[in-house]
């Protein structure tokens, strides 16, 4: 039979991440800076991800495909790297397809490569008992509370309780908001805003806020704020044009992106360099990564 399932040219992906949060069936990741199908199992091959590359790198193929075959896959994903193979590995217990990932685990033991996951004894298959966490994340009542499944990379869920650093903080005083504008959202802003106009542009993903302590102080004064969240907002394209018309109508002066250190929150930043590449100006742009426990990962013009 044919079926359809996606191809991604790897010299053209830069890792931007934009093709991540539109893979509703998480076939896709970001590993070692590329875009990754972890499996072919969960790729429907409709191209939701297609048309959010702005490389060009992902395309429909159509071709002679035999009834799934883990081996098959395994020695293709194997050529990748041990990163590749353990998302792999991972994507199908977390879709509790229990039987695939025994032959993936037996296909690595025959080859004699350690299985990825295994923490304590690498020769030692798997347990194949469902996860009691994996079941709750994706139970029908965690669905019904709104939460959202397992799988993202984002959405690990991680405690700080025992950063010591935060515990001995004591502040005294208010701290002064820096906000000089409403409204905030990227969708929301209108161009012709006259705290737009020739001034410096702070352009942050949603959660940056709440991560960084000393967001207003050190990085909002004196700047005027759009927020938005790659993963959440569908409508992307219209991001990029408004950010175009900021910079060749509003004339803003410069843009700084704040994104955290996630994969998917990659795509402001993208979406950002797409509009700078689309306007008739060239203003200067800055990019920030933020840690998720609020410490400055990486900072530089981009």
């Amino acid at each position: 039979m044919k079926r359809k399932i996606i191809e991604i040219d790897e010299d053209k992906c830069n890792g931007c991440g934009l093709c991540v949060p539109n893979c509703h069936e998480g076939a896709l990741q970001i590993i070692d800076n590329k875009a990754r199908l972890i499996s072919d199992l969960f790729c429907d091959g409709l191209g939701n991800c297609l048309g959010h590359c702005p490389q060009g790198a992902i395309e429909i193929i159509e071709r002679e495909a035999k009834p799934y075959d883990e081996k098959k896959v395994m020695e293709k994903i194997v050529k990748q790297g041990m990163n590749t193979v353990k998302a792999h590995l991972q994507h199908m217990k977390d879709h509790n397809e229990h039987e695939f990932l025994e032959q993936a685990l037996d296909f690595l033991k025959n080859k004699g490569i350690d299985n990825p996951l295994e923490e304590e004894n690498n020769n030692e298959k798997v347990k194949m008992e469902n996860n009691n966490e994996a079941e709750k994340c994706n139970s029908t009542e965690n669905k019904e509370q709104g939460n959202k499944p397992c799988g993202c990379p984002g959405m690990a869920m991680k405690d700080f309780n025992n950063n010591q650093e935060s515990q001995k903080s004591d502040e005294t005083g208010k701290r002064i908001a820096q906000l000089r504008q409403w409204p905030v959202q990227l969708h929301l802003v209108p161009i012709n805003a006259p705290y737009f106009q020739g001034k410096d542009i702070l352009l942050s993903a949603d959660c940056v806020a709440y991560a960084l302590a000393d967001f207003h102080k050190d990085y909002l004064k004196g700047k005027s704020l759009a927020i938005a969240c790659p993963k959440l907002d569908s409508e992307q394209g219209i991001y990029v044009e408004k950010l175009t018309a900021l910079i060749d109508q509003t004339k803003i002066n410069t843009l700084t992106v704040m994104i955290m250190e996630v994969p998917c929150c990659g795509g402001l930043l993208q979406i950002a360099k797409t509009a700078v590449d689309k306007a008739k100006r060239k203003i200067p742009v800055k990019a920030i990564i933020v840690g998720v426990q609020g410490n400055i990962i990486k900072e530089e013009w981009v």
